[in-house]
């Protein structure tokens, strides 16, 4: 449901000029403030106009004239864009063709007086009440640029270190919000520029306004975001409430509520049913879908809810001589789609108001003068129970008898506002100006902090290098110190020997997604297929059959595994891994540490089985076999270097005579 009902939640400003000119003397306004009960009234300059948007940020600006705000349609879209971005403009006389604010404000009800501060609260609280529209520079795309925060500079030497550093940040800060406007669902398109060491600028154009992003506009540093709102070609309007037509709404009340409104032609717009909604729920759902001219039930006498909603419209109601037979409501909505049997009857009820006024609907779209706004003549006919030819008259007579006028158009300046604003914008560009020697001055002041910054790493490692000098004398006398500690260390060696001789794992196999394979062949083990020995290929298999302790592995392509793939690998503890090609040094010193046998696939007979495989269990436990001994003969070599090197080492440190 909308946000802008009824009740507001929110601050409207009502703002109307008091006096002055916005093109040409300094304007003061009449500012009304409107929460929806209180009111606050205030004469105010138009910079502390601005101040207090800025520091309030009320849900709408509303004004008869947008004009009064903005010289012209430039300055428009720049106090558009100025705005902040919960912050609407809306003027409530209408769009393109704007009516005299006194009108709307009758039609509506609204108090009005000539008085600024009069029409100010005409204008706060007729946007309060949904009416107007919003005036629009700009679409809901915005583009968010990742950019340097700093220049890259040029020469020095360590120039390319510093470059590479920025686009480094940079390529890390785009990097983020790329994750963050993942995270927020957000559809958006991606753009880089990349340059040495990383990204120069990422240009995000999200499908979102900037009040929804997750990013805000920021500069820390080597990186800066800048966040700009694209803008339409030219002014748009957009109304408050999308639809605001005449409608026959049908209600089913009881522990479902479904609701049906119907247009004055007999089509169904929109249907709804619910168990949890309230009554002030259902009006406000109904606002968002049209002007309730006749508020119906299907049955008679209309209920009592159905008659609470129809005296909040002010709308004429509508029951049948009797209640309508279900044979009757599903042959006349036979047509229509609806979920269940109390939106069937919702749809009836509106259905059976509608025929019940269709001549009379006919009657006045025939009778109604092109320039009279249809809606407010059925309104008044059929809720108001006014005559036609009365209203007619009356909506004739206020036509032509109403001679206020609201300018809505660029007048044209005198020479004396011509003068204003050529010194404005002298000024302007002069404060531009002043703006752009403040930003060369602060670039400049970064340039010698990265200078300084500069000559500190410098420094810096100069130092480190003092350090590294004084720990390689360090460490020698470190050396020196074990070499005497050699005879104590015997003592470890023979432990670490024994260790070693105890350290052997017995694997089995206990795989319950292969279990049919198992029972089905005897003297057959399961195989799982890794095509390559990646980290990729490795989670791909574990989430297409999964990879368990004792598994036998075949690794279609054992080549190229580095640490982490290794152990990856002997984190499952599998019983065996039978490899095509070689394994890397790396990763076989990795699966010997972790005891994980290793075989060549030629040593077992490999039979592919849909997207599983088997192999015959004799010949898997021959290549276990024959692993333990090479592994044995390894580890007893490995020992055996152990030892002749801590012998060498020890006689080396013996103090000669």
């Amino acid at each position: 449901m909308s946000d802008r009902t009824a009740a507001l939640d929110a601050v409207v400003f009502g703002v109307d000029i008091q006096s002055g000119d916005v093109r040409g003397d300094a304007p003061s306004y009449a500012l009304v403030v409107f929460d929806g009960e209180d009111i606050e009234r205030d004469v105010v300059s138009y910079r502390k106009l601005r101040r207090r948007i800025d520091d309030e940020r009320p849900a709408m600006v509303a004004t008869d004239n947008m004009y009064e705000l903005a010289e012209d349609k430039d300055a428009l879209v720049h106090f558009l864009g100025s705005l902040p971005p919960e912050t609407s403009l809306v003027q409530v006389t209408g769009g393109t063709e704007p009516e005299p604010l006194s009108r709307v404000a009758s039609r509506h009800g609204v108090p009005y007086g000539k008085q600024p501060m009069k029409e100010a609260e005409a204008a706060a609280r007729l946007a309060a009440a949904n009416v107007g529209q919003e005036v629009s520079a700009f679409t809901d795309t915005t583009e968010i640029k990742v950019a340097r925060g700093r220049s890259t500079g040029s020469g020095g030497w360590s120039e390319d270190r510093y470059t590479r550093r920025i686009h480094g940040s940079v390529k890390r800060r785009a990097r983020e919000v790329e994750s963050e406007l993942d995270d927020a669902g957000l559809e958006y398109e991606r753009d880089v520029t990349e340059k040495y060491g990383g990204f120069s600028n990422a240009i995000f154009t999200v499908d979102a306004r900037p009040q929804d992003l997750p990013v805000s506009t920021e500069r820390s540093g080597d990186v800066r975001i800048e966040i700009e709102r694209k803008r339409r070609d030219g002014i748009e309007f957009e109304p408050l409430v999308k639809r605001r037509d005449r409608v026959i709404v049908g209600i089913d009340p009881g522990t479902t509520t479904a609701v049906a409104v119907v247009s004055t032609d007999g089509s169904v717009l929109d249907v709804i049913s619910t168990r949890t909604a309230d009554t002030a729920a259902v009006i406000e759902w109904i606002i968002e879908r049209g002007r309730p001219v006749i508020v119906a039930a299907d049955v008679t006498p209309m209920p009592e809810t159905v008659e609470k909603i129809r005296r909040s419209f002010d709308a004429a109601g509508w029951v049948p001589d009797r209640d309508l037979p279900v044979d009757v409501k599903q042959h006349r909505t036979r047509e229509e789609g609806y979920d269940n049997d109390h939106e069937r009857d919702a749809i009836a009820a509106a259905f059976g108001a509608y025929d019940a006024h269709k001549a009379q609907f006919e009657r006045i779209a025939r009778e109604t003068p092109p320039r009279l706004d249809l809606g407010t003549v059925i309104e008044r006919v059929v809720a108001g129970e006014e005559p036609l030819s009365e209203v007619l008259a009356d909506l004739q007579t206020d036509d032509s008898e109403d001679s206020e006028e609201t300018e809505h158009v660029e007048r044209e300046l005198t020479a004396e506002e011509r003068r204003i604003n050529r010194l404005e914008t002298q000024v302007e560009r002069l404060q531009d100006h002043v703006d752009t020697l403040e930003e060369t001055i602060k670039q400049k002041d970064d340039r010698i902090d990265e200078y300084e910054r500069k000559l500190e790493e410098a420094r810096s490692e100069q130092r480190r290098e003092a350090r590294e000098s004084r720990e390689v004398t360090r460490l020698e006398r470190r050396n020196s110190q074990l070499q005497r500690e050699l005879d104590e260390e015997r003592e470890r060696v023979a432990e670490l020997e024994d260790k070693l001789e105890r350290l052997k794992a017995l694997w089995k196999l206990d795989h319950s997604n292969f279990a049919d394979v198992a029972e089905k062949k005897s003297g057959l083990v399961p195989v799982k297929v890794i095509e390559q020995f990646t980290r990729d290929a490795i989670e791909t298999a574990d989430e297409q059959f999964g990879l368990a302790e004792d598994d036998v592995i075949f690794l279609r392509d054992a080549s190229g595994a580095g640490r982490s793939t290794a152990e990856l690998l002997a984190d499952v503890e599998p019983k065996v891994v039978l490899r095509n090609g070689q394994l890397s040094d790396m990763a076989d010193q990795i699966l010997f540490e972790r005891e994980i046998p290793v075989a060549p696939a030629d040593l077992v007979t490999i039979q592919e089985v849909d997207e599983l495989a088997v192999a015959r269990e004799s010949e898997v436990e021959d290549a276990i076999a024959d692993w333990e001994d090479r592994a044995e003969e390894r580890e007893r070599q490995q020992s055996a270097e152990m030892v002749d090197r801590l012998i060498s080492e020890h006689r080396a440190d013996r103090p000669e005579g």
